[in-house]
């Protein structure tokens, strides 16, 4: 049977990007993205919904993201999910986050009417960092 991870979510950031660099110099981007709905309860009353969604892009993705986008942007994002964790204080926290193969700018903040569509290449992610310090 075939298995596939692939997730589509259209919001609003939720606050600017952050982006970091990995220790082997990868760019990597943070922020949050909010997706509302609309749907009627049982007895007619009117309900908004937000989901919250975590992301991270990894790279050129990661550079255009903190380049283009800034809270309130509109975007569609196009990935996979991934579950993380860590320890801290003893205690196990998780997280689970889409990994943006691609991002298309439907406005942003920082160059209001920008329609952007900014795609991965090849992906690159803790895994391949892990690779990178083994081959050294």
């Amino acid at each position: 049977m075939a298995n596939m991870n692939k997730v589509l979510v259209a919001g609003n950031l939720g606050k600017d990007p952050e982006m970091r660099f990995t220790p082997g110099g990868s760019p990597v981007t943070t922020f949050s993205v909010a997706a509302n709905r609309k749907y009627k309860k049982g007895d007619g009353e009117k309900v908004e919904a937000t989901e919250w969604f975590n992301v991270v892009c990894w790279n050129k993705l990661a550079e255009s993201c903190n380049q283009f986008l800034s809270k309130g942007s509109n975007v569609f994002i196009e990935g996979r999910l991934t579950n993380r964790s860590w320890e801290k204080d003893g205690e196990k926290h998780y997280r689970v986050e889409i990994v943006a193969q691609q991002v298309s700018f439907l406005n942003t903040h920082k160059e209001e009417g920008t329609e952007e569509e900014v795609e991965e290449a090849p992906e690159q992610g803790p895994e391949q960092e892990e690779d990178k310090k083994k081959a050294k």
